[in-house]
């Protein structure tokens, strides 16, 4: 027994985890401190005079704006066994200067659209993020058409398979 004693005493006593503990503690409300600051604006934030006058410039742009309807399109889709239609509505965010000329320009606007959904397959439309990529391919399409300051977006209103 007096050996298991000598051993016990000859161990170092244990360390105290208090500070690391601590420290854990601080470091953690330190970082909460530190992201509310900047998500708040108060580090690295802009002016709010600055941020106002972009505010209304973003709303005069907006309220400027037109939008022209695209003549529904009613689409077979090229399928093997079964005949499948698409049913397309969409308008076109052009600027209020801009509206005559693109309302001209319709009948291409159609024919074009009309052409570019023909060409799509059943499987093409299966995928998630088709929604977006077709908006996108037939935007970029309208723009060349109608020219790039012209027409600011496209807005489908209506994609319907049956």
């Amino acid at each position: 027994m007096s050996e298991d004693a000598e051993q016990e005493e000859d161990a170092p006593p244990k360390k105290s985890k208090f500070p690391l503990i601590i420290g854990l503690v601080l470091a953690l409300a330190g970082g909460g401190g530190g992201f509310y600051a900047t998500w708040s604006g108060m580090i690295l934030g802009t002016d709010s005079a600055h941020s106002e006058s972009e505010e209304t410039k973003q709303e005069e742009t907006r309220i400027d704006v037109a939008y022209v309807p695209v003549d529904p399109l009613v689409i077979s889709l090229q399928a093997p066994a079964q005949a499948q239609y698409l049913r397309f509505r969409a308008s076109l965010e052009v600027p209020t200067e801009n509206q005559e000329e693109v309302e001209k320009l319709m009948p291409r606007v159609v024919d074009v659209l009309n052409s570019y959904l023909r060409a799509l397959e059943p499987a093409d439309l299966e995928h998630p993020a088709i929604l977006t990529r077709i908006r996108a391919q037939m935007l970029r399409r309208v723009q060349v058409i109608a020219g790039l300051q012209k027409v600011n977006d496209l807005l489908i209103m209506e994609f319907v398979l049956n």
